[in-house]
């Protein structure tokens, strides 16, 4: 499935006053970094905020309950703290960017990943 280029460009555009949004794609859709930090995913059309034990109770509280799952090729599932973003930030800039400071914010709390071991 390709990615929504679309999609990317409109949260790149609408998030420039906050930083650089990068793209790496994976699974079928992609990942976005905001300084180099995991913020969002795009996925079949639909962009999915990253949220966190200290997010969470705002998006609840604003009834966006759905969490990105992943179903793997033996039918197992993993579903992640990404949150479906709300319909208004498809269209709206001031709300994108709420949003996404949500995710941007969960992002830089998340410990950095660390390298992996160069192979001898």
């Amino acid at each position: 499935m390709a990615v929504d280029e679309g999609l990317v460009a409109w949260v790149t555009e609408a998030l420039e006053p906050l930083g650089s949004v990068t793209m790496r794609k994976m699974m079928g859709g992609a990942i976005l970094y905001m300084e180099g930090r995991a913020f969002a995913l795009v996925h079949d059309g639909e962009l999915w905020i990253k949220a966190d034990a200290e997010s969470n109770a705002t998006w609840d509280a604003a009834g966006h309950t759905d969490r990105f799952t992943v179903t793997f090729k033996d039918g197992s599932v993993d579903q992640m703290n990404y949150r479906r973003a709300p319909s208004d930030t498809y269209d709206d800039a001031d709300a994108l960017r709420e949003w996404a400071g949500l995710g941007i914010a969960a992002g830089l709390r998340a410990p950095k990943k660390k390298p992996k071991a160069k192979k001898k």
